[in-house]
């Protein structure tokens, strides 16, 4: 589905990411490992359109996607779930969902939009209890949650989500990296940027480790769990 090739990219002059390729394939999940400043969320933004490569080709589907907009590349179904949220947090929860759909209005009846809604609030229940209160009341895990939902209304032919289980407690952080795994069951493509490695690989298919902008390993996530090298610098002692 998406073909990243030789991507390089610059802040004020300096290299972010240095010749990185990946491939992601329709109906897994690839996730993206690496501590701070690895160029993790970098990626994300190249393929968002937020940031233009220097060097390199983003193709999506057999199209170079590089040169589009942001707007351009959300019109053909990726969609971002930011680090940090970004809720409109005057808003009610239902209206911030109601925004994900914006795209779709217009081109699809409204069934299948309320089906979609619906669906959000069989993924998050706790969501159909706070419809009417305003996101930026709600806790982390639900803003998390909202955030998730709000980008799943859109119909993404691609979803990127960038730190979902940044800030959670742990209940709610495997709460949702739980859900994230059912979506993948559901169909859904995702790239996922996590530094909870070991949580990340638990329900990818495939992860791409990442060092100062450099690619440092790849392979199925089964077998990134048993590498030693990565034992030793991300995943701790931890079952």
């Amino acid at each position: 589905m998406l073909v990243i090739d030789g991507i390089s990219a610059y802040y004020g002059g300096v290299r972010a990411l240095d010749k990185i390729s990946l491939v992601l394939e329709e109906g897994e999940i690839l996730a993206l490992i690496g501590g701070n400043g690895a160029g993790k969320t970098t990626i994300l933004n190249l393929i968002s359109g937020i940031i233009k490569p220097t060097h390199g080709t983003i193709m999506l589907r057999g199209e170079d996607i590089g040169s589009f907009s942001p707007e351009r590349i959300v019109e053909l179904g990726i969609i971002q779930v930011p680090e940090g949220r970004h809720l409109f947090g005057p808003l009610t929860v239902q209206e911030n969902l109601e925004i994900g759909a914006y795209r779709r209005r217009g081109r699809q009846n409204k069934k299948k939009i309320s089906d979609d809604f619906e669906h959000i609030l069989q993924l998050f229940p706790v969501l159909g209890k706070r419809l009417k209160q305003r996101a930026e009341t709600l806790s982390g895990g639900e803003q998390q949650m909202l955030a998730i939902g709000r980008g799943l209304m859109g119909r993404p032919l691609l979803l990127l989500l960038d730190e979902p289980s940044l800030g959670l407690a742990p209940l709610v952080m495997q709460e949702i990296i739980s859900i994230i795994g059912r979506l993948r069951q559901e169909g859904t493509t995702i790239l996922l940027v996590e530094q909870n490695a070991r949580a990340a690989l638990k329900i990818a298919d495939r992860a791409y480790v990442l060092e100062a902008g450099k690619m440092r390993l790849q392979g199925s996530a089964a077998d990134l769990l048993e590498n030693v090298e990565l034992k030793k610098a991300y995943l701790g002692n931890g079952s």
